[in-house]
């Protein structure tokens, strides 16, 4: 039996030595996560005796060595709502809420019906997000892995989406037709070489499929720009996420295939990070 405190020093030396940033914040995630108590908890009762036997070590362990906090934690918050986040599953990261706040910005009225569509779902965030703020709309998620998939409908399900929020396994868009007023997407955009070289967290741990974009980290993009033109509705846009230093390539592909830049958004950091397309 250990108290709060030994246990956080023991655990935040470990993550330390393992070059985490945030050693003791870690350490007390984990912690709450190991024994059930909130994190409010640990920092007021550090003195408090805590049985956590092995549990508490293997999560240090597994963090020290790289794994994804989301991964470990199975869960990650995005546009303060929570997703389970598996291996599978791409981590949402906050930059991705850029995408959201454009659409906000071109359709203002929240009330309105949208047909909404999220090329390359993943844990389903950016389709649920967009169906909680446009509580009349309805949206397809498109995911070509099966695991990632089930992942995605079990979000939907858990925010109480199912009713407006379905989940189709497909490759990008060749199985749709109609319209939709709202593409978004989220694609592979590292280059395959560069993949080996990113951080551990990401590199090891994070499925290869939501990463490579193939040689030049376009793939995914010429193949959404030639088919978004066929769905996307007269007057609605389509917004795609991309990485640092694309911007201008990913605007000519989507030139190319008859697409108009109709917006830049930036990320936290200042940097261009997704495009707003219309037709």
């Amino acid at each position: 039996m250990n108290d709060v405190g030994s246990c956080l020093k023991r655990g935040a030396a470990r993550l330390a030595a393992a070059g985490k940033e945030n050693p003791w914040r870690e350490a007390r995630l984990l912690l709450a996560h190991a024994t059930g108590h909130s994190e409010a908890v640990l920092i007021g009762y550090p003195e408090r005796a805590v049985e956590t036997g092995d549990a508490y070590n293997v999560l240090i362990d597994r963090r020290a060595a790289h794994e994804p906090m989301s991964h470990i934690l199975g869960r990650r918050e995005f546009w303060s709502l929570d997703f389970e986040v598996t291996r599978d599953t791409l981590d949402p990261r906050p930059d991705s809420e850029t995408i959201i706040e454009a659409a906000l910005e071109r359709f203002e009225d929240c009330t309105q019906v949208l047909r909404i569509l999220d090329l390359g779902t993943g844990t389903g965030c950016l389709l649920a997000a967009l169906l909680i703020e446009y509580s009349a709309s309805w949206g397809i998620g498109v995911e070509r892995s099966l695991a990632t998939a089930m992942v995605a409908q079990r979000n939907i399900a858990a925010l109480k989406l199912s009713d407006r929020g379905r989940i189709l396994i497909a490759d990008w868009a060749i199985s749709l037709n109609g319209q939709f007023d709202l593409i978004v997407s989220n694609p592979p955009y590292i280059p395959t070489a560069e993949i080996a070289r990113l951080q551990p967290e990401v590199a090891k741990f994070e499925p290869l499929m939501a990463l490579d974009g193939g040689a030049d980290g376009f793939a995914a993009y010429r193949r959404l720009m030639s088919e978004i033109p066929q769905i996307l509705a007269c007057e609605g846009i389509a917004i795609i996420e991309f990485g640092a230093g694309q911007c201008g390539a990913v605007a000519d592909i989507g030139k190319e295939n008859g697409l108009v830049v109709r917006d830049t958004r930036a990320d936290l950091a200042g940097r261009p990070r997704s495009l707003v397309f219309g037709q």
